[in-house]
């Protein structure tokens, strides 16, 4: 589409809600658009390149280098993660940051299109759309950092690139560091199947590895010399399951073999397991994690083997912020829903037919401001641990069909072509939208802040992660 038909439909747009959008949030809407092409541009290499945690230099690379190239101050290496950076913008008061992430998921690697086939099989997918997550949120901050530079608003933008979230959780690290200590409000969104303001909390997990180490052994000539590494493994993972009949609903234990031993006529003197456990807020959790991790201790004696316990990182349920989350609600409805083409929607729907959905095709409708469930449910992100150091406003935007699976082929096929972009760019301007009324209203960031500290309360933030530096390379 060239710029003149581009522009000819944004001012259609503006007309449409021409009595609702103030003139300063037109001129964000108009920034996003101009920069819309080269966005989509870097959303596709991402997606075509997805690089899985701390391994996205590529992905990184592109961020910082466009927002460089528009101005920003960009410090690289941050936290000692080469993935990692900060693109800064302006000085003073108020500071408003904008999260960007930008890893992929091992092993699902599909093509543009609505049938299952990996562009490289065995690589990696964008699978949560985070190279839509990333874009856009670059996007927002340089519609922001424009305005700051004509002199219509004053303070300080970053845009904070953060890596790792699927795996490690990069942020706990950055937050050690003190990215955020400056930062008077933090604006962050996430590709969703629905779109609307996000206010719903996540859920608080701890990730650890457990290994056992034994004897081998001839499996038939001599077995009574051996002492099994596998046989720790399966009594390890059966106390797990008989444990979760007297949890409460809301836990959640999730656990994959990383190694069971390898051939079949040795006792294996080596296993190992990567073990999850979620609830809905840190204090029910770790309970149930000291329990877990107690049991590994358990299954070694039975077994007459050795073990080791690894924290790998910890992550708290998110702090939400309504009086943000209101805001951000009130832009949503500014711009009006999505609006899709019928190739778009047979897309969808093809999505929906291929992993046994009812198939309705988009959901492209603004979902009304919710109330703030006590058990959300869901999955969990280190947005959550930025939520308790700084306050945290976030958003939901449709970029792929209702119902679709997440982290699942089906997301990465729609992260690669329209359906994803038209996503991507409604949430840059509703993020930039956002911003601009912080940096416009004082009082705004005040209550923003007030909310925070009432829902904190005395609690005092520690990142739960292991010693030493981030695991880069692991």
């Amino acid at each position: 589409m060239n710029t003149k038909i581009t522009l000819l439909f944004l001012l259609i747009g503006l007309v449409a809600f021409g009595q609702k959008i103030p003139k300063d949030k037109k001129q964000l809407i108009a920034s996003v658009e101009n920069h819309k092409e080269e966005l989509i541009s870097i959303s596709d290499q991402i997606w075509a390149n997805a690089e899985i945690a701390f391994q996205e230099t590529e992905s990184s690379k592109l961020l910082a280098d466009y927002a460089e190239a528009n101005g920003f101050a960009v410090e690289r290496g941050v936290a000692d993660i080469p993935t990692a950076f900060i693109a800064t913008y302006g000085e003073g008061k108020p500071v408003i940051s904008v999260l960007g992430e930008f890893d992929a998921l091992p092993g699902i690697s599909q093509k543009a299109q609505p049938t299952k086939e990996p562009l490289e099989a065995g690589a990696a997918g964008h699978g949560c759309g985070h190279n839509l997550f990333g874009t856009a949120s670059l996007g927002a901050a340089i519609a922001v950092k424009e305005m700051i530079e004509a002199g219509e608003i004053k303070g300080t933008v970053k845009f904070i690139g953060t890596p790792a979230e699927e795996k490690f959780f990069g942020k706990l690290w950055m937050l050690e560091a003190g990215v955020w200590d400056d930062v008077d409000v933090n604006v962050s969104w996430h590709p969703s199947a629905d779109t609307k303001s996000d206010v719903q909390s996540s859920l608080a997990m701890v990730d650890f590895i457990v290994e056992f180490n034994g004897q081998a052994a001839h499996a038939a000539a001599d077995p009574w010399n051996g002492r099994s590494a596998s046989d720790a493994l399966e009594l390890y993972t059966t106390g797990i399951n008989y444990y979760r009949e007297h949890i409460k609903p809301t836990v959640r234990i999730h656990y994959h073999i990383q190694d069971g031993g390898q051939v079949v006529n040795v006792v294996p003197d080596y296993s190992k397991l990567w073990v999850r456990v979620r609830n809905t807020d840190t204090k029910g959790m770790l309970p149930v994690f000291e329990q877990v991790k107690k049991m590994a201790e358990g299954a070694a004696i039975m077994a007459n083997v050795d073990y080791k316990y690894s924290l790998v990182s910890g992550i708290r349920e998110t702090l939400v912020n309504r009086t943000g989350g209101a805001v951000m609600q009130e832009n949503l409805e500014l711009l009006g829903p999505l609006e899709y083409t019928e190739k778009e929607i047979a897309f969808g729907k093809k999505i929906q037919e291929m992993t046994d959905k009812p198939q309705v095709g988009m959901d492209s409708k603004i979902y009304p401001f919710e109330e703030t469930r006590e058990n959300p449910g869901g999955g969990s992100t280190d947005v959550g641990d930025v939520s308790w150091n700084v306050p945290n406003i976030n958003l939901g935007v449709t970029v792929a069909p209702k119902d679709t699976p997440w982290h699942s082929w089906a997301v990465v096929a729609c992260g690669g072509m329209s359906i994803g972009h038209k996503g991507m760019v409604m949430a840059s301007k509703a993020m930039s939208m956002t911003m601009f009324d912080l940096f416009d209203d004082a009082k705004l960031v005040e209550e923003v802040k007030t909310e925070f500290k009432e829902r904190k309360g005395d609690d005092v933030y520690k990142a739960m992660i292991p010693d030493g530096p981030p695991p880069i390379g692991n």
